[in-house]
């Protein structure tokens, strides 16, 4: 303990010179782990369980778009218009995988299930499995050491923000991810979609005696949060440890603990717990050895279990819009 208030004493000057640093940081890794955390609330929201195989959801983003990538970019580095073909590719390649995975989750993992009334602890278990099979799976199909990220652009200080240096990678960060996250909010909350959406997670059964195609809502909600998670697997292979097997399984507790904060079922409580969660844990660097940041944002986890069960906002889905 002594040897930890040293360390925070000494690096109280180093947060003041690099506040603006850190905030930037914290901010492009909040808006992943809010891409990922939307996955997680939207399937709670809907069906009241957690998809723990959501981390293989964002892992399989991360392998299709490292594909390619590869397939795509030469010897050399992009430049110019090609490299913004090349990220807008990518992000729809993640994309289109993550949304494709977590379809075939909901067919085979969930939906038997669901149609013979099975406990809630069968989904669990089914969950846990599909989680193993898949990155097992990808571990013996492409190798156990992680694979580097072709890059789509030479990465560089664009600007600064009062000394502190914004790269264009966070800015990929923050356009695509405020892109995606504004869109399916404006999908939730003002289309035949969303309405539908909203009406399963207040109450699926009175829905369905609606006219509202369960099923087919269901589908669309694992599409949606598999199609963000995979794009955002794409991102975080471009600047984090690169692509490999088991990618997605701190970053993906990480944004479960984020949707947990800002209030499991409600999809722009999951927003902002992601951006806080990634705020605190950058800001944590200049307090604390890095081995104790996961050891800060389990903690953040257990503490709003503890206090506040709900999170931020504590609204459902279907009483969010």
């Amino acid at each position: 303990m002594a040897n930890l208030l040293h360390y925070f004493a000494s690096h109280l000057a180093t947060l003041r010179l690099e506040f603006w640093s850190l905030l930037v940081g914290g901010f492009a890794t909040g808006v992943m782990y809010a891409m990922v955390a939307i996955g997680y609330t939207m399937v709670y929201g809907v069906l009241r369980l957690i998809n723990f195989a959501h981390s293989e959801v964002f892992m399989s983003g991360g392998f299709a778009s490292y594909f390619m990538m590869r397939a795509l970019i030469g010897t050399s580095t992009p430049s110019g218009t090609w490299s913004v073909v090349l990220v807008i590719i990518g992000v729809l390649t993640g994309g289109v995988a993550g949304a494709a995975i977590a379809m075939l989750l909901e067919r085979i993992a969930y939906r038997p299930l669901r149609r013979r009334n099975a406990p809630k602890l069968a989904y669990l278990i089914s969950a846990i499995g599909a989680s193993y099979f898949l990155y097992n799976l990808a571990g013996k199909e492409f190798g156990r050491i992680n694979e580097s990220m072709p890059s789509p652009y030479i990465n560089h200080t664009v600007f600064t923000i009062f000394g502190a240096p914004v790269q264009l990678y966070y800015i990929v960060i923050f356009v695509v991810g405020v892109i995606m996250l504004i869109t399916l909010d404006r999908l939730v909350a003002t289309t035949k979609l969303g309405r539908s959406v909203r009406a399963a997670a207040q109450d699926a059964e009175t829905a369905s005696l609606m006219g509202v195609n369960i099923d087919r809502t269901i589908v669309l909600t694992f599409v949606i949060g598999g199609a963000l998670a995979g794009a955002a697997g794409f991102l975080w292979g471009l600047g984090f440890t690169g692509v490999g097997f088991y990618m997605g399984f701190t970053p993906a507790l990480k944004a479960f603990t984020a949707a947990v904060l800002g209030g499991i079922g409600n999809l722009r409580g999951a927003a902002i717990g992601g951006l806080l969660l990634g705020v605190v844990e950058s800001f944590s660097v200049a307090f604390v050895p890095a081995s104790y940041i996961d050891v800060i944002a389990f903690g953040i986890l257990v503490l709003v279990l503890l206090f506040r069960p709900t999170g931020i906002l504590g609204e459902r889905l279907g009483r969010s819009a």
